[in-house]
């Protein structure tokens, strides 16, 4: 059962058309059928934004929300695909005019073709028009077309959506975490089992197949390209080819998250594939660890949404000089950036129904603060690449990233994913565990 109710969106179209200008329109596309090669079709999801205010998910389709002169009252119209037995007959069952009326509490639904001649006559009536820009560039130019054809002493202002819904986005109703919990769970499932699942000179490949039909078995999708890379190639930020053996004494870092009903998780562990640390691996992902849990406890109601990154920073600054890996004083070290060399990205982004979810982290240019109903990821790392030749051989090769799912709370930062287990020893024990049943 769906988790997100059509009153929910309702409420949020409602909570949009308070912050519009008076007599507006605004205008939202989804996206489009993507081809993966020939007449072979990617499988289909809607654009975030579309399916945030309408929770309609089939291609072809617009919605429209029409606001007034006076007062808080709006039209939402719907624009999709009509009922056509033939078509339906290749490609599935559609919803149709009188249904999307019915389910999606549109005040009108017209068929997707009667979209320009409608919006046209509309706009004429219009002071300002909103639509999410650098978002669908084939329809922000079909709008734009639809604007200069108006009379010339028509003035239509144009303006961005984006900033609007993306402030809402970023905070997450009861609903929404309960579908970004659900995410998590299945993901949690998925992650445990490739753990049990590795061995020596098993494929990159086979573990990916693990994960997915954990998310397929409940119905899910992946919400991200699925990582999984051994040894040096974990190195690779966004390696995606996962095409090669693991061999004995590797590290395993799996990135893989699922989507439950357009909500994402986005996990990371990595581990060793034969169940056991080397001394050097467990010395640097107890670094690594150590760093996260810091950065995870500055998941705090007032603090900077920096600051997470500026700990992680510290700590593992201050943990790589006293391993020789760096050397200098800490604070020249940070303020120079040399932690770079190891540590090159990011240590959160926000999470939804995108994994790189949408919300600015700055307000009036200052660092803004975290506030009840965030959810971000914490996810530091060390990257030594296999041809560092200026670290000691025992190093190279070793990456290592940690990531979990945080929710801000007044009482302070809930850890989604806690139960994915990422202490040595749990992970040492569950894998010695397995291997015993092989």
């Amino acid at each position: 059962m769906p988790i997100i109710t059509a009153q929910e969106f309702k409420v949020r179209r409602n909570t949009l058309v308070k912050q519009l200008e008076p007599n507006s329109i605004v205008l939202v596309s989804t996206s489009a059928v993507s081809y993966r090669n020939s007449d072979v079709e990617y499988p289909y999801r809607a654009d975030s934004y579309f399916h945030y205010l309408s929770g309609f998910n089939e291609p072809e389709s617009i919605l429209m929300i029409e606001t007034f002169e006076h007062g808080q009252t709006y039209d939402y119209t719907l624009f999709c695909r009509e009922k056509n037995h033939d078509e339906e007959m290749w490609s599935g069952e559609r919803v149709g005019v009188s249904v999307a009326i019915q389910q999606y509490q549109a005040n009108q639904a017209y068929p997707i073709e009667c979209f320009d001649q409608l919006c046209v006559k509309r706009l004429l009536r219009k002071s300002n028009i909103y639509i999410c820009l650098e978002q669908n560039h084939a329809f922000e130019q079909r709008v734009l077309d639809m604007l200069g054809d108006l009379d010339y002493q028509h003035r239509c202002c144009l303006l961005p959506l984006n900033p609007i819904l993306d402030e809402m986005r970023l905070f997450k109703s009861v609903s929404e975490i309960q579908c970004i919990k659900k995410a998590i769970d299945i993901t949690a499932k998925a992650h445990m089992c490739a753990m049990e699942a590795s061995h020596s000179h098993v494929m990159e490949y086979q573990l990916a197949a693990t994960l997915h039909y954990q998310f397929n078995q409940q119905g899910c999708e992946p919400a991200y390209g699925t990582i999984v890379a051994g040894g040096e190639r974990a190195c690779i930020l966004h390696y995606v080819a996962n095409n090669q053996m693991i061999k004995s004494g590797d590290l395993v870092l799996i990135d893989a998250g699922c989507e439950y009903q357009y909500y994402a998780s986005d996990v990371t562990r990595t581990f060793p594939v034969n169940g056991l640390f080397s001394v050097e691996q467990k010395i640097l992902y107890q670094l690594v660890l150590d760093a996260q849990h810091a950065a995870i406890a500055a998941v705090q109601v007032g603090h900077s949404c920096i600051e997470p990154h500026r700990v992680a920073v510290r700590t593992l600054t201050s943990g790589l000089v006293q391993l020789g890996l760096l050397k200098g004083d800490v604070n020249t070290l940070i303020q120079h950036q040399a932690y770079m060399r190891f540590y090159m990205h990011g240590t959160s982004h926000w999470l939804g129904l995108d994994v790189h979810d949408v919300g600015q982290y700055e307000i009036n240019e200052n660092d803004r603060p975290f506030e009840a109903g965030m959810v971000l990821t914490i996810e530091p790392g060390l990257y030594i690449a296999k041809n560092d030749q200026n670290v000691a051989e025992k190093w190279r090769g070793i990456a290592i990233r940690i990531e979990d799912n945080i929710l801000v709370t007044d009482q302070g930062p809930e850890v989604l994913t806690a139960h994915i287990i990422k202490e040595i020893d749990e992970i040492e024990s569950l894998m010695s565990d397995a291997n015993k049943h092989l």
